[in-house]
């Protein structure tokens, strides 16, 4: 399960988005207060959402703050409309910035290419070796170093999952980010994917998350 920290004042703002985002397997924990959210223990959470209008306590400090002691994506979200505050944000570290009011669906699609993102740079950093993995040009997949023969669409599925790797990516996402699934029923994903496990073997492990989509598990 992916850990999000929310420092936001608005409760039924927070409790809007902690429901929507819970449908996808994202944990939603929020402080009004700015201040116990500093003290909440940021390094067990995976990314940020920062409202800068707090109490106490403004926002761009609470961002500060946060940017000089932890490595973690930040996402600030506020009503303020001054483009200054926008600018300085950015120049202090946060890594997007999304104006409310917003579309819950849009503040999750920053959420997981964001937190994508970040994964690509850790895993750059600290290779790890998995037994599924795509080679260098990301044009096949290997099992224990062996290409795997995928049709199209089962390599474009089996792609998208390696690279939200432990990421539930949902069946939308799925449908939206691939030309060649996007005229796809649930049905034809479902095949899809009992091709792939049968092709993978028991030493992939992909999950899927009923009602929501697909996790590939390290």
């Amino acid at each position: 399960m992916t850990n999000i920290l929310m420092i936001e004042d608005d409760v039924e703002y927070a409790e809007l988005l902690s429901n929507f985002l819970a449908k996808y397997n994202l944990k939603v924990t929020n402080y009004q207060d700015p201040y116990l959210g500093l003290s909440a223990g940021i390094e067990k959470y995976d990314l940020l959402i920062l409202d800068l209008t707090l109490p106490g306590m403004d926002g761009l400090e609470v961002c500060k703050e946060v940017v000089s002691k932890y490595d973690i994506p930040i996402i600030i979200s506020s009503a303020r409309s001054d483009i200054t505050d926008k600018v300085i944000g950015l120049q202090l570290g946060a890594d997007d910035y999304l104006p409310k009011p917003y579309d819950p669906q849009e503040m999750y699609a920053r959420i997981m290419s964001l937190l994508r993102r970040y994964k690509k740079i850790k895993e750059h950093a600290e290779p790890t070796a998995y037994a599924l993995m795509l080679d260098s040009n990301e044009e096949d997949v290997l099992l224990n170093g062996k290409r795997i023969d995928l049709t199209p669409a089962e390599f474009v599925l089996i792609k998208l999952l390696i690279k939200n790797r432990n990421m539930t990516v949902s069946k939308e996402q799925v449908l939206y980010e691939s030309q060649v699934l996007e005229s796809s029923s649930d049905g034809s994903l479902a095949v899809i994917l009992n091709r792939l496990r049968k092709k993978l073997g028991p030493e992939v492990n992909i999950k899927t998350v009923r009602g929501v989509g697909y996790k590939l598990l390290s």
